[in-house]
C-alpha cells in the first residue's frame, strides 16, 4: 500500500458568521475556489493531473447545495476535466474529506487530490433547517434520542464532574493562545486573503477572536442552553429535554456552558493538496507530512460529543503508537468540556493540545474545521520542529474522525 503525502495546506481567515461579517457577501464556492487556485499556484502542481476535489460541507442547502466542490473547480478556472464532490459528516466533514483523499492515494487509485471544506454560517444560519430529530423523524427519535448539542455538552459536564470554572478557564486560555499566535504570525503561512471581484481585500486576518476577554467577564456570562431544554420540537409537546430524560431520567442537568465556552459561529474554508509518493517525486512536489493513521468511530448518539477519545485510541492502534508518541494535538473546541474530557481521559499535558487556541476563540466553520486544524497542526509542528501530530473532533450522531500525521 502506498503512502499519502501532504504537499501543502491553505485556508481563509474566519469571518464573523453573521450578515455584518467580512465574508458574508462572498459565495461559499468562491471561498473554496480561491484556495484551489492558491494550492496550484503555491506548489506548481499541474492542475490537469488532479484526480478529484473533495469538500466537506455540513449544510448542503441554499448556496451550499448542488455539489459545491465541482462548482468551485469551475469557479477557480481550473480544467473542467477535474471532478469534485461534497460530503457531510457534520462537524467532521472537513477532516473526513482529507481522510478520503488519503485513502484514494494509499489505495493506488489516485495520484493527486485536493481535499478540505467550507461553511458560510452567515448564510446557513438563515435557512429554515429542521433538526434531524425534530417532527419529521419521530420514529428514529423514539428509538435513539438525540438532543441539542449544547444540552449534550452540559450533560457531559454534569456527569463527568466538571465545574464552570474549569470550562471558563479553558476558554480564557484559548483566547490567550489565539492572540499570541496571531500577534506572532503563526497562522501566516497558511492564510490566503479573501478578495472581492475587483481585487480589494475583504478579509486577511481572523475576525472572531476577543483578546480583551477576562476571567471576570467570562464568569458574568449566563449559561447559553437552559432555554433549549423545554423547547418544543413537535406537536406532541416533546422537547430536547424530554430526549435527554429518556436516557438520563434521574440526572438533573447543570447548565455551565456559555457563548464563550462554545465554538464560535464563523465563515471560512480550508484545503490541502495530497499526493502519492511516486507522483510527488516524479513532479518535483516537496511533501510536508505523511498520513500515518486515519479512522472514524461511532459512539453514543445521545450524548454525541464523546467520540474523540475512542477515535484517538483507534488511530493510535492503527499507527502502532502510544499517546506519548504524539507531540501535538488539535481537538476541536466544539464546547469546552470536549477537550477537557479528552485531556483528562487520555492523560495528555494541556500544553500539547490546541497550542494556538481553538474554536472557542477562533470559530468553527463546521464543514471546514477539520481541514483548518490539519493545516494549523502542520504549521505548528514545523515551527517547533516536532514530528507527530493528531487531529480529532466530535460530530453529531456520536461520530468522530481522527488522523495522525508525521512530518517528512
Amino acid at each position: 500500500m502506498s503512502e499519502a503525502w501532504i504537499v501543502d495546506a491553505v485556508r481563509t481567515p474566519r469571518g464573523l458568521g453573521k450578515e455584518s461579517g467580512a465574508l458574508a457577501s462572498v459565495h461559499p464556492q468562491r471561498l473554496f475556489s480561491i484556495l484551489l487556485a492558491a494550492l496550484v499556484d503555491r506548489t506548481g502542481a499541474d492542475s490537469a493531473d488532479i484526480d478529484d476535489v473533495i469538500a466537506g460541507v455540513n449544510t448542503q442547502q441554499g448556496r451550499q447545495g448542488l455539489n459545491l466542490a465541482r462548482m468551485a473547480v469551475l469557479d477557480a478556472g481550473l480544467p473542467s476535466t477535474i471532478p469534485g464532490f461534497s460530503l457531510d459528516r457534520f462537524c467532521g466533514s472537513g477532516l473526513t474529506a482529507v481522510n478520503l483523499a488519503a485513502m484514494g492515494l494509499m489505495s493506488g487509485a489516485q495520484q493527486l487530490v485536493v481535499a478540505g471544506g467550507v461553511e458560510q454560517m452567515s448564510h446557513t444560519r438563515t435557512l429554515a433547517r429542521e433538526f434531524m430529530m425534530d417532527s419529521g423523524n419521530l420514529a428514529l427519535r423514539k428509538r435513539v434520542p438525540q438532543p441539542h448539542q449544547g444540552l449534550c455538552a452540559d450533560m457531559i459536564a454534569t456527569l463527568e464532574g466538571f465545574e464552570r470554572e474549569a470550562l471558563d478557564g479553558l476558554a480564557l486560555e484559548s483566547q490567550r493562545r489565539a492572540d499570541a499566535a496571531i500577534r506572532e504570525g503563526r497562522f501566516d503561512r497558511s492564510l490566503i486573503a479573501v478578495r472581492d471581484e475587483d481585487g480589494a481585500v475583504l478579509l486577511d486576518r481572523e475576525q472572531y477572536p476577543r483578546p480583551q476577554t477576562t476571567a471576570e467577564g467570562l464568569a458574568a456570562l449566563n449559561p447559553a442552553f437552559p432555554a433549549f431544554y423545554d423547547r418544543a420540537i413537535d406537536a406532541e409537546g416533546n422537547s430536547y429535554g424530554s430526549l435527554l430524560r429518556q436516557a438520563y431520567p434521574d440526572t438533573e442537568i447543570r447548565y455551565m456552558h456559555t457563548a464563550a465556552t462554545s465554538s464560535g459561529v464563523v465563515d471560512g474554508a480550508a484545503a490541502l493538496l495530497l499526493a502519492s509518493p511516486d507522483y510527488a517525486r516524479a513532479h518535483g512536489l516537496k511533501p510536508r507530512a505523511r498520513v500515518r493513521a486515519l479512522v472514524t468511530v461511532g459512539d453514543d448518539p445521545t450524548l454525541m460529543l464523546n467520540g474523540s477519545v475512542p477515535a484517538a485510541k483507534k488511530a493510535l492502534a492503527q499507527a502502532g503508537m502510544t499517546i506519548g508518541d504524539i507531540d501535538l494535538f488539535e481537538i476541536n473546541e466544539a464546547f469546552a468540556v470536549v477537550p477537557l474530557k479528552f485531556m483528562r481521559d487520555l492523560g495528555i499535558d494541556p500544553a500539547k493540545v490546541n497550542a494556538n487556541g481553538g474554536a472557542m476563540a477562533l470559530g468553527h466553520p463546521i464543514g471546514a474545521t477539520g481541514a483548518v486544524l490539519m493545516g494549523t497542526l502542520l504549521d505548528e509542528m514545523e515551527r517547533r520542529d516536532l514530528n507527530v501530530g493528531m487531529v480529532t473532533m466530535c460530530a453529531a450522531g456520536g461520530l468522530a474522525p481522527a488522523t495522525i500525521i508525521e512530518r517528512i
